[in-house]
């Protein structure tokens, strides 16, 4: 037989695509049917086989999401078109291989572990002498090496410095990962949604205190936390939404969902994440607060596991989440939130999260749904007219503050308060125009991060403030 006519065994795992679908399948269980993963050690007791074909039993993978290797893909399309023999080899689970077969339309067998046989390292490389005698293989780990040894021509995709230099003299091709920088993991942790955590500064701003510098640091180190633990929730909720977000425009290019990470770091980061920030605030910040952080991470892991997906009660958490922090900065240096700040956050906020939800929405075709949310685009006038008055009633709410008794134990100057109305009113009708127009980034906070406009309503609205505390 022939080098070039040898057929060519490419494996699954990392080599054909950027990812590992027993990993995928795990995050998919975890997301459906949480209750079933505390029957993993049982599972996996009676072999890796048969966890396996228990995860794909229960969690079964959306195959055509999967973050493929277009170089890998473009070159087996070639060898497809020259009629030689592809087969898909791997030690995902069966069902998967076939699926993924099914798929692509390009592989004239699949092999993969069943209820008897993980097909991995040796098992597999039997597996193909058996069947092929010579072959040709492709593979990207060291588990791969008895397989690549056995082989009469070896293809590497982002392979380990180890494995490239072990077999450097032998190698057809090599297909090479790109290089992941430092920058992909802070991407990870979403540093630009740590803004949110200002909201903490706000009770001491509005508060007597706001000249006493040692709160000032108390709360830059309880925002440190809330950012810290902030980020083990997007960790997850990404971990959870691989799927949803590879067909989403803007979030397919998440760490997670274009396969630039592998989704295995994704719970000791996790962990990691939620230990630093829970000793960082038992060290320094009172139990009360280290409670309400829990509570945070609690409400985080509740929306991403089952809230979000429900109608309008995903909106009402997101906006309770803002709301929390409010509650979390008071509790950091022993400062009252009054009632008033949490009615007018709390529609604030609900108005953003419509908006957020809106933007979704208008980039769907008619009677589409939002992957993994309630909601479909048929619903974008309810959603409008639901964010916009929320907004509106949220300058009401602060309107009837400065009318109340309450503003003269904070304020020397209230009459500057009323110029915030007009300049809120602007900013918030602006943004829901600019979305309804569809000149806005999914998510407003974002948004605000980048918008001009947003950061000169911004030091107005501060100034304003100054002036109103400050001014005789």
């Amino acid at each position: 037989m022939k080098t070039e006519a040898l057929p060519l065994c490419v494996d699954l795992d990392g080599t054909l695509i950027a990812t590992d679908t027993l990993w995928e399948s795990l995050f998919v269980l975890l997301r459906r049917r949480p209750w079933l993963c505390f029957l993993l050690p049982f599972w996996l007791l009676k072999g890796r086989q048969y966890l396996k074909a228990c995860i794909s039993d229960h969690a079964p993978l959306a195959v055509e999401t999967l973050p493929y290797r277009t170089e890998v893909l473009d070159f087996l399309q070639q060898q497809h078109e020259q009629g030689r023999r592809l087969v898909l080899a791997t030690a995902a689970d069966y069902r998967i291989a076939e699926a993924v077969a099914q798929h692509l339309g390009l592989f004239d067998e699949v092999i993969g572990s069943d209820l008897q046989y993980n097909l991995k390292g040796r098992t597999k490389r039997d597996r193909l002498q058996l069947v092929y005698g010579d072959f040709a293989y492709m593979g990207d780990s060291m588990a791969d090496v008895p397989v690549l040894e056995a082989a009469k021509e070896r293809y590497l995709v982002a392979p380990a410095k180890g494995l490239q230099q072990r077999f450097q003299d032998s190698v057809s091709r090599v297909f090479p990962a790109a290089k992941v920088t430092w920058k992909a993991w802070f991407k990870l942790l979403r540093p630009h949604q740590w803004s949110k955590n200002a909201l903490l500064f706000v009770p001491l701003l509005l508060s007597g205190d706001a000249l006493l510098w040692s709160k000032w640091g108390l709360l830059l180190i309880a925002a440190l936390c809330f950012s810290l633990m902030a980020s083990a929730g997007y960790v997850i909720n990404d971990l959870l939404d691989l799927a949803a977000d590879r067909v989403h425009p803007t979030k397919r290019n998440r760490p997670f969902a274009a396969g630039v990470l592998p989704i295995q770091h994704g719970l000791p980061i996790f962990v990691s994440l939620v230990l630093s920030s829970s000793i960082l605030a038992l060290s320094c910040l009172p139990l009360s607060f280290v409670g309400i952080l829990w509570l945070y991470l609690a409400l985080t892991l509740s929306y991403s596991f089952y809230l979000k997906r429900r109608l309008v009660l995903d909106v009402i958490v997101l906006a309770g989440l803002y709301t929390h922090r409010l509650f979390a900065g008071g509790l950091a240096i022993g400062v009252a939130t009054t009632s008033w700040l949490l009615a007018f956050s709390l529609f604030l906020f609900i108005s953003l999260a419509f908006l957020k939800r809106y933007i979704e929405l208008a980039q769907l075709q008619a009677n589409a749904l939002v992957k993994n949310r309630g909601y479909q685009a048929d619903d974008l006038p309810m959603v409008l007219s639901f964010g916009t008055i929320s907004a509106y009633l949220s300058i009401l709410v602060f309107a009837l503050y400065i009318h109340s008794d309450d503003k003269s134990a904070v304020y020397q100057s209230p009459f500057w308060l009323w110029l915030l109305c007009p300049l809120w009113l602007y900013g918030l009708t602006r943004m829901w125009f600019l979305g309804h127009r569809q000149q806005m980034h999914d998510d407003p906070v974002q948004f605000v991060l980048s918008d001009r406009v947003s950061w000169g309503l911004s030091v107005m609205t501060l100034l304003l403030l100054v002036l109103a505390k400050w001014a005789g």
